[in-house]
């Protein structure tokens, strides 16, 4: 089985660093996953007005306030087949701040009806994005937020352009430092940015069945709607 990244890059993803490519290979058949422990160099947020937005995600693993230099960091990816049949990777970050642990969490697919990897955010996946991705000239991955959209119970809209938060992510490898880096920046188009980071960090490789994937890597509620 190929990677749900394999499958929406098609050719482009031979392109990607040989560690990157190593990084988003993997699929729920190979019973393995990737933890990265690192440091984020810098962890920051928009202007004080963009606080009440930050905390509003904490609730959802999604998003929070705090700020800080040198934040011990922490990924783990796994790859299952979810209970709608959907091959599924999750994105489970940890960053550690003095006084708490804060999460930004989410779970990826691929939708052939949308011919794109969809990205649900949070713990109950009630907010579904479309992730634009390109392989970047040194080899890195690079994902944009494409169409947001809200679903919950019956309720379910998009979310208008001016309501949006929308990231801008590249990976890549380091081939000088041994180690991954990453950066990411998130604007809403009427506020400016809200919030972003960037560092680096180390891979292990473990063996995990999907039985054996960690509850709280998991989403608590799945969302059929793409």
């Amino acid at each position: 089985m190929t990677s749900i990244y394999q499958q929406q890059l098609g050719a482009d993803f031979a392109k990607l660093h040989p560690r990157i490519q190593e990084r988003l290979g993997f699929s729920s058949a190979d019973h393995r996953a990737f933890v990265g422990e690192g440091v984020m160099e810098r962890v920051w947020h928009g202007p004080f007005f963009t606080q009440p937005f930050l905390r509003a995600g904490l609730s959802r693993q999604i998003t929070f306030p705090e700020t800080g230099a040198n934040v011990p960091f922490r990924i783990e990816n796994y790859a299952y087949t979810d209970p709608l049949g959907r091959e599924t990777v999750t994105w489970i970050r940890r960053f550690h701040f003095p006084k708490h642990t804060r999460c930004f969490d989410a779970t990826m697919i691929r939708s052939a009806a949308r011919q794109s990897i969809v990205d649900y955010l949070g713990t109950h996946q009630h907010v579904a994005v479309d992730i634009d991705m390109a392989v970047t000239a040194r080899g890195g991955l690079r994902l944009r937020s494409g169409a947001q959209r809200f679903r919950a119970g019956r309720l379910a809209f998009r979310l208008p352009g001016l309501l949006a938060a929308l990231a801008d992510v590249e990976e890549w490898y380091d081939d000088a430092a041994g180690c991954y880096r990453i950066e990411v920046v998130v604007r809403n188009p009427v506020i400016g940015k809200l919030f972003g980071y960037n560092g680096s960090f180390q891979s292990t490789w473990r063996e995990v069945a999907p039985a054996q994937i960690p509850a709280y890597a998991l989403p608590l509620r799945y969302e059929a709607r793409e």
